[in-house]
């Protein structure tokens, strides 16, 4: 996982904001000519791209392929249920490092940790986890708004499928989703380590916020009461949400010498936000 994390530290910026903030853009313009040896590492800045947006990124375009291809790889960190914290490659071929006549290797655990040394079972040797899945998938998005539908990536690695950067975001959502959605078998992954609480009639639709995920079949694994970051599901299940204004009800109007919005009493009982 440590090595997608340059995946994160990418912003888009819109022509129009930048206009409107000539101050930052002069400090930001003097740093890239002042500093060439460091403005070489964000790429892209002066390339204009989908609609002349810029981009503040640590991967160029052939770099993140590159990186994707990996990550993508379903022998390697994509699983059914999102993006391994490490790559299941190390599942037969541990990671070694030798030192001072002793031997310190690192594997593909999916579950719980084989060590206590690490916060007992707490383990991010291979589970997923939901709070860097989600970031993955906001940068993704990101990316995509700048290099817009022609920038495509194979997905899943080897199946010769090409997606957008934003299908490939929606795909990786599609399957974090999975961990609390009910299969073919009418039972959520995530509840299937427990019998009564995967299959009982009365436990079955309450949903635990487990701590992290079993990388290869998405059961709950650590704490099971994680709303912090686990509850970021929600987003996921529901990105946008639609407000609905029923038949007869007045629209806001703009009115008052500073311009105040201000909406009648009738039409803000009528107006229902609705998550779609």
């Amino acid at each position: 996982m440590v090595g997608l994390i340059p995946l994160y530290a990418v912003e888009v910026l819109e022509s129009s904001l930048l206009d409107e903030v000539p101050q930052f853009k002069e400090r930001l313009e003097w740093f890239l000519n002042s500093r060439p040896d460091l403005a070489n590492l964000v790429s892209r800045w002066n390339e204009p791209g989908m609609k002349q947006r810029h981009l503040l990124s640590l991967l160029r375009g052939h770099r993140m392929k590159c990186l994707l291809r990996r990550m993508l790889d379903e022998t390697e960190f994509l699983g059914d249920f999102g993006v391994r914290a490490i790559s299941r490659h190390h599942l037969e071929h541990p990671y070694g490092f030798h030192t001072n006549g002793t031997t310190l290797s690192v594997g593909y655990q999916p579950a719980e940790s084989n060590s206590g040394l690490f916060g007992g079972n707490s383990n991010w040797r291979g589970p997923i986890w939901m709070p860097v899945n989600y970031l993955l998938i906001e940068s993704l998005q990101k990316f995509h708004h700048y290099y817009g539908d022609d920038f495509k990536v194979e997905c899943p690695t080897g199946s010769g499928q090409f997606m957008t950067i934003a299908a490939v975001a929606d795909e990786l959502r599609r399957r974090l989703s999975r961990l609390f959605l009910k299969g073919e078998d009418g039972q959520r992954p995530v509840l299937k380590y427990h019998p009564k609480l995967a299959s009982d009639r009365y436990f079955k639709d309450y949903l635990l916020f487990h701590e992290y995920f079993h990388g290869d079949n998405g059961r709950g694994v650590g704490a099971s009461h994680q709303t912090g970051w686990t509850g970021l599901v929600a987003k996921l299940l529901q990105p946008r949400a639609q407000v609905r204004v029923p038949e007869g009800a007045q629209a806001a109007s703009v009115s008052g010498e500073r311009g105040r919005h201000r909406t009648s009493k009738a039409s803000r009982q009528a107006a229902a936000v609705e998550a779609v």
